[in-house]
């Protein structure tokens, strides 16, 4: 009998996805994702766990846990956990592993970037492929690449044009590299989980945070706390997801087949989706009251310029071999 899954709303610390009793007899995996079910990056785990089910006739199950419970609401923790083979899968951020596995910082070099289409040469080539090698000495093996996306700023004390518009303000990052991009700008970065960012940034903890419109700032809500955004694209961040490496090594060649398609065809949907709701955003954004602005090119030249220490600092931690592969792809396209 084919496995039948069917979509409820189920409070975020429990599983999102309900497996019919038919199923009982299945193998059942769990996926840890550290966003909430709101997220393009969660649906795309559920959009995996269906595909997984019509592909395996039932045989497969793989249910999707939102807010890194499974972890205690720990981002990292989550990817160490499936390293060692305690929960199955990861759907996360390369910003999000990056203290565990510090290359993955490469994607997040402030002003590596300028669009769309230099990310997608990185992620096909070359780079991706020397990214998945190291991740997978960490337990870590890619099943497929999605999108959290450009990072932009947003911030509740007033519109951010210049460095000299975040001198002392108080803002949430993700990790070691993005305080050392704000101690650049003048800012005063504080680094915090992202399940706890929301209330710090209610109760006035924290004035501002970045994140990727499409993927965090809408689906989480971050208009109702905040008051200005700053398209900059200082940073980008891919999504993944992977595999346990002893889970991945117990499988058949078939079976690993099965993995892999269900993954890129999941993680496809998941780039799309976040694209779509990024196009969106803004319109969304202005709707809810926020002010956004459009830094022109020489403001953004002066962002890139303010940055150029955190950029060569991190080049040399990262390793710059890779570093010059990713540049490689990128001048390749110009």
């Amino acid at each position: 009998m084919a496995l039948k899954i069917k979509k409820v709303a189920l409070p975020a610390y429990l599983c999102i996805t309900a497996i019919t009793a038919a199923a009982a007899q299945a193998d059942t995996l769990r996926l840890s994702s550290e966003t909430s079910e709101a997220t393009s990056r969660t649906q795309g785990g559920v959009r995996f766990a269906e595909l997984v089910a019509e592909a395996t006739g039932g045989d497969m199950t793989v249910n999707v846990f939102a807010n890194a419970v499974l972890a205690g609401g720990d981002q990292l923790r989550q990817a160490e956990m499936v390293g060692r083979g305690d929960i199955d899968f990861v759907l996360s951020t390369a910003i999000s592993i990056s203290p565990l596995i510090p290359e993955m910082s490469v994607f997040s070099l402030p002003y590596l970037y300028s669009g769309y289409e230099e990310v997608d040469a990185t992620l096909n080539g070359e780079p991706v492929r020397r990214i998945e090698e190291i991740m997978s000495q960490h337990g870590l093996i890619v099943l497929g690449w999605g999108e959290s996306g450009f990072r932009e700023l947003t911030n509740s004390v007033h519109p951010v044009k210049s460095p000299s518009d975040l001198e002392g303000m108080k803002v949430r990052v993700a990790g070691p590299m993005f305080i050392d991009i704000l101690n650049d700008l003048g800012a005063n970065p504080q680094q915090i989980q992202w399940t706890e960012t929301f209330p710090a940034l209610q109760q006035g903890v924290v004035d501002g945070q970045e994140n990727p419109v499409g993927a965090v700032i809408v689906p989480q809500r971050i208009y109702e706390v905040q008051d200005y955004l700053t398209e900059w694209h200082y940073s980008y961040d891919p999504a993944f997801l992977a595999v346990s490496q002893n889970l991945w090594e117990s499988w058949d060649d078939e079976m690993q087949l099965v993995m892999k398609n269900a993954a890129e065809q999941a993680m496809a949907y998941q780039k799309n989706l976040t694209r779509e709701l990024t196009a969106e955003g803004n319109s969304l954004l202005e709707e809810r009251g926020m002010e956004i602005y459009t830094p022109n090119q020489a403001e953004m030249l002066a962002f890139r310029e303010a940055t150029r220490a955190s950029f060569d600092k991190w080049t040399e931690r990262i390793g710059p071999p890779l570093v010059e592969v990713f540049q490689e792809a990128i001048e390749r396209l110009q």
